[in-house]
């Protein structure tokens, strides 16, 4: 499938030869422009040069609206007071008596114009725009000898542009996706429309109907029967919605609009669409991105009486055209986030086999998508036959975060598997490195080592670097926290003297190491986040690791905490006596 997003008629335009439809004349006074069926410049004569200030290479390809259609004193017009705009969308000849275009040194100078329908090559419809120095006149009207612009659906232009300032405030304030959704639906129904409908192209290219909503009983109701994928756009039809999805200008339509024999299969799905919708009328825009064309918002109206106007389209193009910018930053916000948590899911290690030992990790990513964060868990064998258990949480929440945690990661594991040194001297060495980082990163950490003791005992010995306290809970449910060995996170640059800890560990015994994310909360305290976990893991001991770990995550963790969670939990044997295990010297 081809998604174009109008641009590619402005090159293929823009190009000297055969291509140009007819040398555009140099009229005594006149410049003169040639607008493709998108609404941008495709050709512009050396008198629009001259008159504007501005090279024709600065021209091609811009929607001369954006680029140069200013109000009196200079400040951008909303596209729903565009005239000239409003005339090359329905292919009406218009007249404009004044007018204001920004000069390319920034100035402002008063034109005239005509704007008349013409056919592009490819049998692609499109206007011939010819201007003319004005006379500004005070109290003239910036809508010409054809009046002002309608209120679409009745409201004023003070309730149209605040619409428009919620819309932008509103979507921009969220980078996911669904939510996104959610908001646009909340906008625009039942103020302007009874049905609303959001086709997106995906990253591969493809077309999936994302929402379908309706405005009944009060109520919006979410129609997902009518949701899903979609046919392929072909690039030759001239129906509104595969127009918009190319990137055309915004279009009305109707039930009338497809009833004669459709030209794709998509347009036998809008053809259905209206039919169980009930449609009488609908305004179909395109969604546009930063750089590309993201779909097409539909607002329908089936019980409320009254058609889509010009101007009524117009505001929902000025909508779709916001829309599209925080769709397009929620994408690619999402896109990154899914960078991140590849690379932190390759990054975390495979658990070790140990004889005796039980071990099971998991890491879970933000649970709305939106932070990825530096939290991970590492276990390992040393040197002496001892088992390294570590947890750690980099601060920050983005790609970033989670690069350091691969540096700190690495570096605890070279540091710790070069001398036989306790705990807290190894995690003193990381500190030391983790100043001299090119990018200051902070993090916290628990670096443990469970020991096989002479007499055939477990024993950890552990140093905690400003991190949550591990949680050992026995086999008859006592729980405790292991409090001792705090001591400050690590890159802040300042020194201080860690501290180790020693605990025996009963048989059977269960230690669970975590990251903030499985305790914290928005709403509630840190000591009742640790005292929910205690009080939960107690009711636990019996069952399996893997059981553990995600009835940990489903009963504790908060629902309100967008955070990521790493955790590793240690079970130890009910016999101590584990063969070929060397014990310590």
């Amino acid at each position: 499938m081809i998604i174009s997003d109008g641009a590619e008629d402005a090159e293929r335009c823009s190009s000297a030869g055969a291509e140009q439809p007819w040398p555009l004349p140099d009229l005594l006074d006149a410049g003169v422009f040639l607008l493709d069926d998108g609404g941008r410049i495709v050709h512009a004569n050396t008198r629009a040069e001259r008159l504007l200030g501005r090279a024709a290479a600065d021209l091609l390809g811009q929607d001369p609206h954006d680029l140069l259609h200013r109000g009196r004193y200079g400040e951008a017009l909303p596209r729903s007071r565009c005239l000239l705009r409003r005339a090359a969308l329905t292919g009406r000849t218009v007249q404009g008596d004044e007018g204001w275009f920004e000069r390319g040194d920034g100035s402002l100078t008063p034109l005239a114009w005509l704007i008349a329908p013409c056919r592009l090559p490819m049998g692609r419809l499109g206007a011939l725009v010819l201007f003319h120095e004005g006379v500004p006149d005070s109290a003239a009207s910036e809508a010409g000898r054809h009046g002002p612009v309608a209120p679409a659906t009745s409201m004023s232009e003070l309730e149209r542009l605040a619409l428009l300032a919620e819309t932008t405030t509103t979507l921009t304030s969220t980078l996911d996706v669904e939510q996104a959704l959610r908001e646009l639906v909340r906008l625009v129904v039942p103020l302007l429309a009874d049905w609303v409908v959001v086709d997106l192209i995906t990253e591969e290219g493809e077309v999936s109907r994302a929402t379908v909503a309706h405005y009944e009983n009060g109520a919006v109701v979410r129609r997902k029967d009518l949701e899903g994928p979609m046919p392929p756009v072909p690039q030759e039809s001239s129906m509104p919605l595969s127009r918009a999805l190319r990137g055309v200008t915004a279009t009305l339509a109707g039930p009338e609009t497809y009833q004669g024999p459709p030209d794709s299969d998509i347009a036998v799905v809008q053809r259905e669409l209206f039919r169980v919708t009930g449609m009488h009328s609908a305004s179909i825009a395109p969604i546009r991105g930063v750089r590309e064309v993201v779909g097409a918002l539909t607002l329908g109206r089936s019980e409320r009486p009254g058609a889509f106007t010009t101007p009524d389209f117009l505001l929902v193009e000025d909508i779709a055209r916001r829309a599209g910018l925080a769709l397009s930053n929620a994408r690619l916000y999402e896109r990154q986030r899914r960078v991140a948590e590849t690379m932190q899911r390759h990054l975390l290690p495979r658990l070790p086999r140990v004889p005796g030992l039980e071990m099971s990790a998991r890491y879970v990513p933000a649970p709305r998508s939106s932070h990825v964060g530096g939290d991970w868990y590492d276990a390992f064998t040393m040197s002496d036959g001892a088992t390294a258990l570590v947890i750690g949480d980099v601060a920050g929440h983005d790609l970033d975060a989670a690069a350091g945690m691969a540096q700190v990661c690495n570096m605890l594991r070279a540091y710790a598997g070069a001398e036989l040194e306790p705990p807290s001297t190894i995690v003193d060495h990381l500190d030391q490195a983790m100043a001299r980082m090119a990018e200051t990163t902070m993090a916290t950490a628990v670096f443990a080592r469970v020991e096989l003791t002479r007499d055939e005992g477990w024993r950890l010995r552990w140093t905690n670097a400003g991190h949550p306290p591990p949680l050992l809970v026995e086999h008859d449910g006592r729980a405790r926290f292991l409090e001792a060995g705090q001591g400050m996170l690590l890159g802040t640059g300042i020194p201080t003297a860690r501290a180790d800890a020693v605990t025996e560990l009963p048989p059977r015994s269960t230690l669970v190491l975590y990251t903030d994310g499985l305790i914290e909360s928005p709403r509630g305290s840190i000591d009742a986040g640790l005292s929910r976990l205690r009080e939960y893991a107690a009711s636990l001991p019996h069952h399996p690791l893997h059981a553990i770990c995600d009835l940990l995550l489903t009963h504790v963790r908060p629902d309100d905490n967008n955070d990521d969670v790493a955790m590793l939990v240690l079970r130890l044997p009910g016999d101590a006596r584990v063969p070929d295990v060397p014990a310590p010297r």
